[in-house]
């Protein structure tokens, strides 16, 4: 079903409203089971939801914007993350402590952390990064620390310093450009060094290193395990 055609034919006007759905059609026009929702023509933060043959207008919640794609909250999405097009977006902030917008991701601070804020109905919620990695406040997400070299020490994150010199007959120099390392004390996670910088690498679940090979095997197939 063409929905776009169905709210050209409807042509409802735009109009403030609050976060509280209103109905907008029973019956014709909207399919009598299901959920779909649909994007309204021309503002970004709001939407159409068609709910078992009843039609809504709804708001998108504060940070958030509608693009049929993330279900962040309520079939919205975080607003960086959305391409409104020519449709407007409404972004106010209603700050809270921790919290720019009711619903976003946040750096824990100005330094190099591996930790994030997450705000959903404007309550902080502290997250962290798996391991070796770093908040990007660029991606909104976690990435390697020798990729955030601006504000990040991948040493400091990883917990690991890269050897000027290796030696090129040792295991490590086989995955040269990028040597490997194991980590003493850690059989799950190893270390490859990229440009001089430190990444920790994970084993996949239910393996360990073997440090013979600097890969990751079956407990059974690793001799020192």
């Amino acid at each position: 079903m063409d929905y776009y055609r169905i709210l050209h034919l409807l042509r409802f006007p735009v109009i403030a409203i609050t976060r509280a759905a209103v109905p907008v059609l029973d019956g014709p026009g909207c399919p009598e089971h299901g959920v779909f929702a649909t994007a309204h023509p021309e503002a970004c933060d709001h939407f159409f939801l068609c709910t078992n043959g009843t039609l809504t207008l709804e708001q998108c919640e504060n940070g958030l914007l509608f693009d049929g794609k993330g279900a962040v909250h309520n079939h919205c999405n975080y607003h960086w993350a959305v391409d409104c097009g020519p449709r407007k977006a409404v972004l106010v902030p209603v700050s809270s402590p921790g919290c720019e917008y009711r619903y976003g991701i946040y750096p824990e601070g100005p330094h190099c952390s591996s930790n994030y804020i997450k705000c959903a109905d404007g309550y902080p919620y502290l997250n962290h990064c798996k391991p070796g990695l770093a908040y990007d406040e660029k991606t909104h997400s976690c990435n390697w620390p020798d990729l955030l070299l601006d504000h990040c020490n991948p040493e400091e994150v990883v917990g690991f310093k890269c050897p000027d010199k290796v030696d090129p007959h040792s295991i490590s120099a086989k995955f040269s450009p990028y040597p490997r390392f194991a980590i003493p004390g850690n059989c799950e996670h190893l270390v490859t060094c990229v440009n001089g910088f430190p990444r920790l690498i994970a084993c996949e679940e239910g393996k360990v290193l073997d440090e013979s090979s600097l890969t990751c095997d079956d407990p059974e197939n690793v001799p020192s395990w």
